[in-house]
């Protein structure tokens, strides 16, 4: 886990972080609340005064010059003032706020829901799967073990419901931005998920990804046979992908963006975390506990914003609430 102590708070010249304030509507005199709280209790915090707050996005996104903080306590004294606020407050060093690569999970992530739970919905078998699920998700249940207990349910379903089960799917509030905007800025961004292929070859067309990765359901004439093809990608497959596509791209270690909600993205998101960015979004109990930086007020513009875009650096899809178009979902059968 990321230290950001590393440097003594009482010599720095000047702050060298930014802790950024996002929420889906930031009043100013609310983030001035939470910020004299912190000035009161914690002045090596280095925060001079409210009014050197800097809008991101007016309404929406905010960040102030502090010093390095010290990572546990940054989750135990600073996030839960602004979380009874209702705003997530994100911390990031000042310098290289611009990462140049994004490794995002597919589900709960960028898109809403599990879709193995939403496939077993539709086979008739929703709770049974949805168990598992989230059991796996809370890091009760090793990864490989939840996933093919839950594919072997799903034997003798027809791959017509795989197509149901896309055209069911809503992609994140933001994601596409996201991707968009840091592409559009020359970053690359990829596509890692414990799910399937059949899906995340779609959604990664529709949100701009370039590349994906997941694994792939055995399938003999038309009929799912209850098992996984190939390798399992759990999270070990995840940290992989990071370091190769790390390697790939010459890149350095604080160029590095990776974000998820579960337990099978924690390893990924760890090692992001020790140079770059990792975030929790919207993140299962294990994640918040053991990573500074998590959303769960804002979309993932928030991942964005804790880079230091503006507004008007973003680059927003069409149709503003991110669902996948029904013309896109034909277009992707």
């Amino acid at each position: 886990m990321k230290d950001l102590s590393l440097t003594n708070t009482h010599t720095q010249p000047f702050p060298d972080h930014y802790m950024v304030f996002c929420a889906p509507w930031l009043e100013p005199q609310v983030i001035e609340n939470g910020l004299k709280q912190l000035q009161t209790h914690h002045a090596a915090l280095g925060i001079v005064g409210t009014q050197n707050i800097e809008w991101l996005s007016h309404g929406r996104a905010a960040q102030i010059r502090v010093n390095p903080i010290d990572t546990e306590f940054f989750i135990k004294n600073i996030r839960p003032i602004f979380h009874d606020l209702k705003i997530d407050v994100l911390i990031v060093p000042a310098a290289d706020r611009r990462k140049k690569l994004l490794i995002a999970d597919m589900d709960a992530t960028i898109v809403e829901g599990e879709t193995l739970d939403d496939l077993a919905e539709l086979a008739g078998i929703g709770e049974q799967i949805s168990a598992i699920t989230h059991q796996a998700m809370r890091g009760e249940i090793d990864f490989e073990a939840a996933l093919r207990a839950r594919v072997a349910l799903l034997a003798g379903t027809a791959t017509a419901l795989l197509g149901e089960t896309y055209a069911r799917m809503k992609i994140s509030e933001g994601a596409r931005a996201l991707v968009r905007t840091m592409t559009h800025h020359g970053s690359t961004a990829i596509l890692v998920s414990g799910g399937f292929t059949f899906f995340t070859e779609k959604i990664a067309e529709i949100c701009g990804f370039n590349a994906h990765h997941g694994n792939e359901f055995a399938i003999e004439n038309g009929i799912l046979t209850g098992e996984v093809a190939g390798h399992i990608l759990d999270k070990g497959a995840k940290l992989e992908f990071l370091k190769s596509y790390q390697t790939r791209l010459g890149l350095r270690g604080n160029e590095l963006l990776a974000v998820g909600d579960g337990a099978n993205d924690l390893p990924m998101i760890h090692e992001a975390a020790t140079m770059g960015l990792g975030i929790g979004y919207h993140p299962k109990p294990i994640v918040a506990e053991h990573t500074a930086n998590i959303v769960c007020f804002s979309d993932l513009t928030a991942l964005l914003y804790i880079q230091g875009y503006t507004e008007a650096e973003l680059v927003i899809p069409h149709n503003s609430n991110d669902s996948v178009s029904p013309e896109q979902k034909k277009s992707n059968l």
